[in-house]
């Protein structure tokens, strides 16, 4: 097994340990940009474990994403297990033959319409996707931060849905962006999905929880392709009370903002080139990637590598001071 396992996604630390078993335990994994401060679940009651969901449950854990992402009247939303679910199932409701994403961006939006039969163009702006029956636009984008302001996104989607076509706007790291940018408050009533992560800004990934806002119809029709209990009960007793608790997100906004501005300086001193981020993750290059990526795997420490883009990292936040304080001596130590 060699580090290209480590290539297509951030995570997968077991493979890590297996390729660097010499390396220092714990491994911290800085390769997500997944929130390492996470919110406190608190506790969970005994019906979220031995019932099923009823639908109000579900409703009122749709009811507090609404007011969390300031949907209009118009638009609906729909509670998924994980946006990655979300990002399966788009493709069988809305068939395309021609689909553009504008990259390079989150792999799996690719692999997941081209292995539903579309032809799959990549384009580098927006301003690309004319021809195209659906796009695909990760804003803020994964890896290098880029935003798309909501009103050029606004008119993009009417475009679309003038052609009978979909604008897909994958929002997964919009949560801690200030001042906010998000499409959805001026949702256009048709041709557009927004995807909404809840465990990478929360902390809570493994809780498998996202959000689709969009049309009645394609709400309706990604409602019945996911079936019943869709979302378990202890992700929506959780999402519901995370989402309701805006002083939590306003003090996590803040400190990933310092905290972003601090791993900055840490990697500029290291003699990385910053290329880009959002608070939750800073891209970098160097013509020394490779080894960097080497030498931090050496001391417990996984960052985000990127196949053929050879000479860029993307770095997650630490979440503690013991994880802060690793990571400079491991950067100080190499480069010294």
């Amino acid at each position: 097994m060699g580090t290209d396992v480590l290539k297509d996604h951030g995570g997968n630390i077991n493979a890590a340990r297996a390729l660097y078993p010499a390396s220092p335990e714990p491994w911290i994994d800085l390769s997500t940009g997944i929130n390492g401060v996470p919110y406190a679940v608190g506790e969970i009651s005994s019906d979220a474990w031995n019932r099923l969901p009823e639908p109000a449950d579900l409703a009122e854990l749709e009811a507090a994403a609404r007011a969390a992402y300031a949907a209009p009247p118009a638009a609906e939303i729909v509670a998924a297990p994980g946006t990655q679910a979300i990002i399966q199932i788009l493709p069988r409701l809305a068939r395309a033959a021609r689909v553009g994403i504008v990259g390079p961006t989150y792999s799996e939006h690719a692999k997941s319409w081209r292995s539903h039969g579309a032809t799959v163009i990549d384009v580098a702006a927006w301003t690309e996707l004319e021809d195209c029956d659906v796009g695909v636009i990760v804003n803020p984008n994964n890896p290098d931060g880029r935003l798309i302001a909501p009103d050029i996104l606004a008119k993009l989607a009417a475009a679309f849905a003038a052609r009978g076509g979909l604008l897909v706007v994958d929002e997964a790291f919009m949560d801690v962006i200030d001042p906010p940018q998000s499409l959805i408050p001026v949702l256009p009533a048709a041709g557009v999905a927004v995807l909404r992560s809840f465990g990478k800004t929360y902390g809570l990934a493994g809780l498998r929880l996202g959000f689709l806002v969009g049309s009645s119809g394609l709400v309706a029709a990604l409602r019945a392709a996911m079936g019943p209990w869709a979302v378990s009960g202890p992700a929506i007793g959780i999402g519901r009370r995370a989402l309701a608790d805006r002083s939590w997100l306003a003090g996590t906004t803040r400190r990933l903002a310092d905290d972003s501005r601090r791993l900055d300086d840490l990697l500029r001193s290291a003699g990385f080139t910053l290329l880009g981020g959002t608070p939750l993750f800073r891209l970098v290059g160097s013509d020394l990637a490779e080894r960097w990526f080497e030498t931090l795997c050496r001391h417990g420490i996984l960052v985000r590598p990127f196949g053929a883009r050879k000479n860029l990292l993307r770095f997650g936040i630490p979440g503690d001071q013991p994880a802060w304080a690793r990571l400079a001596a491991a950067l100080n130590g190499a480069a010294n």
